[in-house]
């Protein structure tokens, strides 16, 4: 059986104005995972990801690691609710939010 699972994630560090959330938008779309991705006034990046619990597992590695000139100090994680996928453009399976 396949887990599917929500996560909500908040990412610090040197994560805005390095391409941080195209590179999220690129490897949830390359693993076929909902959600999405926005920055946030404080300067960190907030992203919502659902899909099979294995998968969402390697995205937040990959997140971790981020996109060449971004530096990852932390990521809170906690468990997310589908009724937020609302927020995602229609038509989009992940979508980048403006910040907020």
């Amino acid at each position: 059986m396949i887990e599917e699972v929500v996560v909500h994630l908040i990412v610090h560090g040197r994560v805005q104005g390095v391409g941080y959330r195209a590179f999220v938008e690129r490897e949830a779309t390359r693993r076929d995972l909902q959600g999405w991705v926005r920055n946030c006034a404080d300067g960190t990046v907030e992203a919502l990801l659902t899909g099979n619990a294995a998968v969402v597992e390697d995205m937040i590695a990959a997140c971790r690691r981020g996109p060449f000139g971004a530096r990852v100090d932390a990521i809170e994680r906690a468990p997310g609710h589908a009724s937020a996928l609302k927020d995602r453009r229609p038509g989009q399976a992940f979508s980048v939010l403006p910040t907020i």
